[in-house]
């Protein structure tokens, strides 16, 4: 049977967004994300795929090891609530220092979506993106996901621009916990 999954961006979706993030002890998660992860994850049954945008690698700011040093405590602190992540996947690339083909990865392309789909064999049609930011939206819409705008990092400011641009998201959520609780909504039925 295939899996269903939410899809989430990283930084100012699960923790504060400081900007190119390396040091793993300065990721302080949101407010309710352990909580909001475990239901999605052990209540649901959902599957957590973390898709990111990593340009500070090809900026030359952070490291992959610096990246995934990160990913690792945000793993760690979610083992309090029995909520790790089953997979982060990200795209070190940016236009301005790779070439077309090594921002292939970058969202809003839904490249890292649909390989996760394949490698977790996930049903898309049952499936959300989560994230703060206009490309997250754009690449959920591109993957044929149903898209959530958190309004915690740049969510805020994505939303009025989403808004000018006649994108509207499948639902625009204050923080983390309110995702969780519309896609038990979603859900419930949906099996």
């Amino acid at each position: 049977m295939l899996n269903a999954a939410v899809f989430l961006d990283r930084d100012g979706t699960l923790n504060e967004d400081p900007g190119y993030l390396g040091n793993p002890d300065e990721v302080q998660l949101f407010p309710g994300t352990g909580e909001a992860l475990s239901l999605l994850k052990n209540n649901l049954k959902l599957k957590l795929i973390v898709i990111s945008n990593q340009s500070g690698i090809a900026r030359g700011i952070i490291t992959k090891e610096m990246v995934e040093s990160v990913n690792k405590k945000i793993n760690e602190l979610l083992e309090n609530y029995d909520a790790e992540i089953d997979a982060f996947y990200y795209c070190p690339a940016h236009p301005d220092f790779s070439s077309v083909e090594e921002c292939s990865c970058r969202k809003p392309s839904p490249e890292l979506v649909f390989k996760a789909a394949k490698d977790f064999n996930i049903d898309l049609s049952r499936s959300f993106f989560v994230g703060d930011m206009i490309t997250d939206i754009q690449c959920g819409i591109n993957a044929g996901l149903k898209t959530i705008l958190v309004k915690t990092g740049y969510g805020a400011e994505s939303f009025s621009i989403l808004k000018n641009q006649n994108i509207f998201p499948t639902f625009v959520a204050e923080n983390i916990k309110e995702v969780s609780i519309f896609i038990q909504k979603e859900f419930i039925g949906v099996k």
